[in-house]
């Protein structure tokens, strides 16, 4: 299992920060909408030792499961 570190705010404030165990990317990111039931707007950088974090933002949910968008993207 990998050690994701992660921080989730908004532009303003940051919430929380910490350490999350998963077996995958994808595990730690549904592990963080669940545990903290982040809202539209919230970001969250989430990454592994050694690398640069990837960077999201929450668009909200849809029918029940969290969106998250990479964070930064400019529209074509």
């Amino acid at each position: 299992m990998a050690r994701f570190a992660f921080s989730l705010g908004t532009h303003d404030e940051l919430r929380e920060t910490g350490v999350v165990i998963g077996d995958s990317f994808d595990e730690a990111l549904a592990t963080l909408s669940r545990r903290f039931r982040p809202t539209k707007g919230d970001r969250l950088e989430l990454g592994v030792e050694g690398f640069p974090p990837a960077r999201y933002e929450h668009t909200g949910y849809a029918r029940g499961v969290a969106g998250w968008r990479p964070a930064g993207l400019m529209a074509a």
